[in-house]
């Protein structure tokens, strides 16, 4: 007798492998449609945010971090702009933006209904918690895997990846705003005859909204977070910067495109925070 696992082996990885070739074969049209409006999505936005004179989007950024924060936050929001721009960042900076939004824009859009669907049905709920339990708790490594093999490398790639990090936060905290909406609020909402849908839309949302936009603040957090790790599979960007001063052992491009991503990092957080707050401000007003 010892220590040792008896030989009993169930090599379940080759089921999923299985599967997932399954799923590359029999959805490869619709992979291809998603990598073709992504990568426009993206370039289209990357472009869009190059077309604007560096001065201007710097005192577009000064400007909403004056309007949800300070004035002084939006000197400093605008100052930490102008560093990336000295630097030589800027462009990378533009392509990380372009991730960060592409891939919040789809989480979103998928996680904000699925978080209704959660709030409306416990059985729909009861199957997905643990899948988002899942999806918060496996490695940020693991979701380079399927996202390399249905998209190959690049910015696509990287994006799906960000998804599968970023979806559950926005889809949970949509399902609590919309469960702990005042039950007066909503039995005053019925007494009028108000039907689900319109419950939903005028009373519910409203109501729910300061919650969801935690959510998007979440969301977008690991969105960022994710940009180095996604550099992994070609992405572009600043947190390819990163990696190539890792592979250069390059202390000054690795500090520079880290500080880089710290300071959009605050920036995203404050401003996304401060639309919140006001979103908080105006419910508690009413």
């Amino acid at each position: 007798m010892n220590g040792h696992f008896p030989s009993i082996e169930w090599n379940l990885g080759d089921y999923v492998e299985s599967f997932i070739l399954w799923i590359n074969d029999f959805f490869e049209p619709l992979f291809d449609f998603i990598f073709l409006i992504s990568s426009r999505t993206m370039l289209g936005i990357e472009q869009g945010l190059l077309f604007i004179p560096w001065w201007i989007f710097i005192i577009l950024i000064g400007l909403l971090g004056w309007r949800f924060k300070s004035v002084g936050a939006g000197i400093l929001y605008a100052f930490f702009m102008f560093l990336v721009g000295t630097f030589g960042l800027w462009d990378v900076l533009m392509t990380t933006i372009a991730i960060v939004i592409t891939s919040v824009f789809i989480s979103l859009v998928i996680g904000v209904p699925l978080g209704v669907w959660m709030a409306f049905s416990k059985g729909f709920s009861f199957v997905m918690r643990p899948i988002l339990d899942a999806m918060q708790t496996m490695p940020s490594f693991v979701y380079l895997i399927p996202a390399i093999f249905f998209f190959g490398l690049g910015n696509v790639a990287a994006v799906f990846a960000t998804l599968i990090y970023a979806l559950p936060p926005v889809i949970r905290l949509t399902e609590l705003a919309i469960r702990n909406v005042d039950a007066e609020v909503i039995e005053s909402a019925e007494s009028f005859g108000s039907s689900r849908w319109q419950m939903l839309k005028k009373v519910q949302l409203p109501q729910a909204l300061p919650t969801i936009m935690a959510g998007v603040n979440q969301t977008t957090m690991m969105a960022l977070a994710m940009v180095v790790i996604a550099s992994m599979v070609g992405a572009k960007g600043l947190g390819e910067q990163v990696l190539i001063s890792i592979n250069r052992i390059d202390l000054s491009l690795g500090f520079e495109a880290g500080i880089s991503i710290v300071f959009l990092a605050i920036l995203i957080d404050r401003i996304t925070g401060g639309i919140a707050d006001r979103f908080q401000k105006h419910r508690g007003a009413n």
